[in-house]
């Protein structure tokens, strides 16, 4: 499947801005035998004074823009035309979790892939007792190895709460999510990754876009009009990486868009930065992601 995909950060202030350093991850990841970047642009407006690109430490495609005059909007757009494929299928050969230790303890590297760094707590997903508790509840009737407990976890919360994109903001704590059992793709990510490391499962947040335009006679998935988090979860040595949409309790297959892997959303939100001001600021985020076959 190729899509063109086009997305629109906005800031906006009250008042003039200046000595602003923004950190933006938005450019689709490279990811052989998965999908293809044919092309990419990355811009900002007003223009940046200098501009730094770099690959941080999972691998993740970095841009930081420097404005150093006063400015009173700031406008970063990004476009491209993606290249999906569809994973290969895989039998489950994914151990149980006492094995799947032993797998983890084997593995000799500590690179950006490795399951050791998505097995304890990190900024956005801390260690909570009411989340571990509700994953041993839903893995004791689960038969089988990490893969099926992580679709019955992804599964039960997807039952149990529902998409509002007024319940939370990107700083709503994850607990808060759980308990109001409401929240947006960030935070079903989030508890569904404590959930798994809470037993021992590695699991990764992964940051990218979901097809705005369902094929026909299907219905529209949730969170497509902004950048969209789902999971994946280290399932052993044979499988590996396998990933996961809560939001939708979705397999991955060509209607997801990497652009970039971290602990939590911490290590990918889409752009973060500072500047001096005294004015009030907002912002909005606007998603295109289209068959090219029915883009205009």
């Amino acid at each position: 499947m190729l899509y063109d995909i086009r997305l629109e950060l906005s800031h906006s202030y009250s008042g003039r801005a200046s000595g602003a350093r923004h950190l933006t991850r938005v450019v689709p990841a490279n990811l052989p035998g998965r999908q293809v970047v044919r092309t990419s642009l990355l811009s900002c407006a007003p223009l940046a004074d200098t501009r730094h690109g770099f690959r941080d430490f999972f691998g993740n495609e970095a841009t930081v823009f420097y404005h150093d005059r006063p400015h009173d909007e700031m406008i970063v757009t990004m476009q491209a035309r993606v290249q999906c494929d569809a994973p290969e299928a895989k039998l489950d050969m994914s151990p149980d979790r006492a094995r799947l230790t032993r797998e983890i303890a084997q593995v000799p590297a500590l690179g950006p892939a490795a399951p050791h760094h998505f097995l304890g707590p990190s900024p956005r997903v801390p260690l909570r007792s009411e989340i571990a508790q509700f994953a041993r509840e839903i893995v004791a009737e689960t038969r089988g190895g990490a893969l099926p407990q992580m679709r019955a976890l992804g599964r039960a919360l997807h039952r149990q709460m529902k998409f509002d994109a007024t319940a939370t903001t990107v700083e709503t704590p994850m607990i808060e999510a759980f308990e109001k059992r409401h929240g947006v793709c960030q935070d079903f990510s989030h508890i569904l990754i404590a959930a798994l490391r809470s037993l021992g499962i590695p699991a990764r947040y992964v940051s990218g876009f979901l097809r705005t335009l369902p094929p026909p006679g299907k219905p529209r998935l949730e969170g497509a009009d902004a950048m969209h988090a789902w999971v994946s979860a280290w399932c052993g040595t044979d499988m590996g990486w396998i990933e996961y949409d809560p939001t939708n309790d979705l397999s991955i297959e060509t209607d997801h868009v990497v652009v970039a892997y971290g602990r939590d959303y911490s290590d990918v939100s889409p752009i973060k930065g500072v500047l001096r001001t005294a004015a009030v600021g907002t912002s909005a985020q606007g998603v295109d992601m289209i068959p090219v076959e029915n883009a205009a």
